[in-house]
């Protein structure tokens, strides 16, 4: 079944080229760009490999491996295996100027019954290529995006037919629109603006407040707000990455979550001095708790996040996260990332960021980045360093 016309599948492809030149604005003609597909997107992913050829740029295409692929992986492999880096792989990495993935999963569940040390030793080992890239990002040399093809799981999953889901897609990146280029443009220069008012405010702290949550995040010296940079499409979450060291209060995500091949729902964290120190859920608690005791970073925040919901047109829940962590609806939504921090946060010169400055600013450093989202209606208050609390964020919306 053709999900989009080929004309949607052409705007598709347009949109994620615009996503990756605007997260990179000095890639350039000849540039490697890797591109990471699932086999289920592959009719998105042989039409953006032209257009990036025709574009004139060096073009990696990689198949992702397959559910059966990846749990044999996983079930019959030793240790020795799971830390196994390719041969090549990091020259590869390292010399990339952008990296796109076509995210089009076959299966959401197939990974539930295997151990998750294993996955962690991967992520661990894999983390190496991650820290290359993220290096040469803050360089200048690289850049990235992302996006969902639809798939008959993650339209059973997310409770919609294969048709309603793709229509979501189609609403949320804009691609029934003439020119969705040219609407993320606007929306991107939307953004500024709101970023350019949380930065003239000089937050010291967020107070977040719903029915399920009560959480207090400190923003943390030299930092800034990002968002809507052509990282992902689609994109509408204004967020920072603040002081891992401070948080406190509950947090709750009424969202499920399909993160390894496992199903949770319900997740509830307690913070106390920075870290995760009561962990619950009313599915999938066990998983949890291990994923947040992969590394010493994985049960602290790296990401805090706010979707304004006149900009996101989702209001179904998707069971992807890149769609959830912007969902729109009634109440728009925040959502809270355990492990890594972005260094696009950083107010300083990125280029010139080592280990010394984010451990010194509370920078969180993991192999782990889990997004959890909260739909409910909420207030956000940013206390200022004036002393003074006002509110930012209500019913949905910043109220700039």
């Amino acid at each position: 079944m053709n999900v989009f016309t080929q004309k949607e599948l052409e705007k598709y492809a347009d949109t994620l080229i615009w996503g990756l030149k605007t997260a990179r604005p000095s890639i350039k003609k000849y540039d490697s760009v890797l591109v990471r597909c699932d086999l289920e997107g592959l009719p998105l992913g042989e039409v953006l490999h032209a257009k990036l050829i025709k574009q004139k740029y060096n073009v990696v295409f990689r198949l992702m491996p397959t559910p059966g692929i990846e749990r044999s992986f996983y079930a019959y492999s030793d240790e020795a295996q799971r830390k196994f880096i390719a041969p090549g792989d990091k020259e590869l990495y390292a010399g990339l100027g952008g990296n796109i993935y076509i995210h089009a999963p076959k299966s959401l569940t197939h990974l539930k019954d295997i151990d998750t040390k294993r996955q962690s030793e991967v992520a661990l080992t894999r983390k190496t290529l991650r820290d290359i890239m993220t290096k040469n990002e803050e360089k200048g040399l690289f850049g990235w995006t992302l996006c969902t093809y639809p798939t008959e799981e993650l339209a059973k999953n997310a409770k919609l037919s294969l048709k309603a889901y793709s229509r979501q897609i189609a609403k949320a990146c804009f691609l029934n629109e003439k020119d969705p280029a040219k609407k993320w443009t606007w929306l991107y220069k939307e953004s500024v603006d709101i970023k350019k008012w949380l930065k003239s405010l000089k937050i010291e702290q967020l107070l977040l407040k719903s029915k399920s949550m009560d959480l207090k995040v400190k923003i943390g010296d030299m930092r800034k707000f990002s968002g809507i940079s052509g990282h992902n499409i689609p994109s509408f979450e204004i967020y920072t990455s603040p002081d891992c060291r401070y948080t406190e209060g509950v947090y709750f995500s009424n969202l499920p979550s399909f993160r390894g091949g496992n199903y949770v729902e319900g997740i509830r964290l307690e913070f106390k001095k920075g870290r995760a120190v009561k962990i619950s859920a009313k599915k999938g608690e066990d998983y949890v708790k291990k994923i947040l005791a992969t590394d010493k970073g994985a049960s602290m925040v790296g990401e805090i996040s706010l979707t304004d919901k006149r900009f996101s047109k989702i209001d179904k829940f998707m069971a992807d996260t890149l769609f959830d962590e912007n969902f729109g609806g009634k109440n728009g939504n925040c959502h809270l990332a355990v492990g890594f921090s972005f260094s696009g946060a950083y107010a300083g010169d990125v280029a010139k960021m080592n280990k010394k400055i984010k451990e010194k600013l509370g920078f969180n450093y993991s192999s782990i980045h889990w997004d959890l989202v909260n739909t409910e209606d909420k207030i956000v208050k940013a206390v200022l360093k004036s002393g003074k609390t006002i509110t930012i964020y209500e019913k949905g919306m910043f109220k700039r």
